[in-house]
């Protein structure tokens, strides 16, 4: 891996951050700025001189220096040369060309930096530059770990078209649903984290996309740290090149991941409390409800993410192959995956023993899911032939609620009936005596 770097008296190179309390670190190092803001950019050659000079001209009134990070992931066009341009000009602006994704680019360029406190933005400045200086004040005071804009937050004032907010809201629902996420909005692209924690979480993610603010978050909260939530103001760039129906793909691909990575224990959660100088999680981090109340409140969160995934994933398939076989693919995807949520989120069973039966087990009531949908598909096509996509998806979203609710009573007393009273924390998958 390479990078360069550029800025006003010719650069300096990344270094691993001081793993120290923010408040000490700005106050007492006159050579490193209080909050480096780091804009992730790819052929950005348009946009972003003006977000820069936005970005450098709006903490003038703050009281502490504030620096502009440039993180060119790979751009084609002239986005290097402006980048180069502005950080020879601006003070305390600087650029660093790196050939990776974004969520990797804004890693590698949080892990090096020397700031306290670091942030990120969009290029665009979607999220209105009011929410700065609130977003960073907890972390320079050491009151928080972690800060994350919310356009759901009370307060907050959103203005976005109908796709973008359908798609949104599917997202955050289907992160509540199976990662338990508490924040109010995950994906909002404007966050700040201190940089001793950065330096304990950053390690473990992996995703190197638009999934790092979600994984960077979920990590937080489930360690137990301080997260903020910041309400902003945003409007959403109607010329956005982000493909919206990709990257919900590949957050449901990023969910999927960290959610078996969370149900195997093999994240060291505990660790990174510990590295921060912190006591033991607090229960309600690692709880898993044991009641009727508690499973079926789990349960119908896991599986309005299903449906919500597998209205995505049809969607992708239907434009590759018949609405049959994008059904019988979606419910094979979203059927793995939801027995797998559920053993380890809903009736709390952990460690490998028991998974292959259990989604054998799984498998015969996917079967009974398929028949019901593609039945239901058939009845459509027989009395509607030539029946409407979004028919299609209304009839198919219809059905699997119904599907659910059998597949929570099959679930709970034939697949895990001698787990009800599962302790949890138990990693063994017995039944205790």
């Amino acid at each position: 891996m390479t990078a360069t770097t550029s800025g006003p008296a010719g650069g300096h190179p990344l270094r691993p951050p001081v793993p120290r309390p923010a408040a000490e670190a700005w106050t007492s190092d006159s050579t490193a700025p209080a909050l480096d803001v780091v804009v992730p950019v790819h052929d950005e050659e348009v946009d972003l001189e003006p977000c820069v000079r936005r970005l450098h001209a709006h903490p003038a009134g703050f009281g502490f220096r504030t620096r502009t990070t440039i993180a060119d992931n790979a751009s084609t066009d002239a986005t290097p040369q402006v980048a180069a341009a502005l950080a020879a000009e601006l003070p305390d602006v600087r650029h660093v060309r790196l050939e990776e994704g974004r969520g990797r680019a804004l890693k590698q360029v949080w892990s090096a930096s020397d700031a306290p406190v670091l942030a990120h933005t969009d290029v665009d400045l979607s999220t209105d530059l009011a929410a700065l200086l609130p977003l960073v004040a907890g972390l320079l005071s050491g009151h928080c770990d972690l800060a994350i804009g919310s356009r759901l937050a009370r307060g907050a004032h959103v203005v976005r078209g109908a796709k973008r907010e359908v798609v949104s809201r599917c997202c955050d629902l289907l992160l509540h649903g199976t990662l338990r996420v508490r924040s109010t909005d995950a994906q909002c692209g404007f966050t700040a984290i201190r940089a001793d924690v950065a330096a304990q979480i950053l390690p473990l993610v992996e995703d190197t996309g638009w999934f790092f603010d979600t994984e960077v978050l979920v990590l937080a909260e489930r360690a137990g740290l301080r997260i903020q939530e910041i309400p902003v103001d945003r409007v959403d760039d109607p010329d956005s090149t982000v493909d919206i129906v990709a990257t919900a793909l590949a957050d449901l691909r990023g969910t999927r991941r960290l959610a078996v990575a969370i149900g195997s224990g093999r994240l060291p959660l505990t660790e990174i409390r510990a590295g921060l100088g912190r006591g033991p999680r607090p229960a309600h981090v690692a709880g898993v409800p044991t009641s009727l109340a508690g499973q079926l409140t789990r349960f119908v969160g896991v599986g309005v993410a299903s449906t919500l995934a597998h209205a995505l994933l049809y969607l992708a398939f239907q434009t590759l192959t018949s609405a049959q076989v994008a059904n019988f693919l979606a419910l094979l995807v979203t059927a793995v995956a939801n027995t797998a949520l559920n053993r380890r989120l809903t009736f709390g069973v952990r460690g490998s023993r028991g998974a292959a039966r259990h989604q054998a087990q799984g498998s015969v009531v996917f079967l009974l899911g398929r028949g019901t949908t593609a039945g239901s598909l058939l009845a459509l096509h027989g009395a509607r032939p030539e029946a409407h996509q979004v028919l299609e998806l209304g009839v198919l979203t219809a059905v699997n609620l119904l599907a659910t609710v059998v597949r929570f009573l099959l679930l709970r007393t034939w697949v895990f009936g001698d787990r009800r009273h599962h302790r949890p924390g138990d990693t063994t998958g017995q039944v205790p005596a």
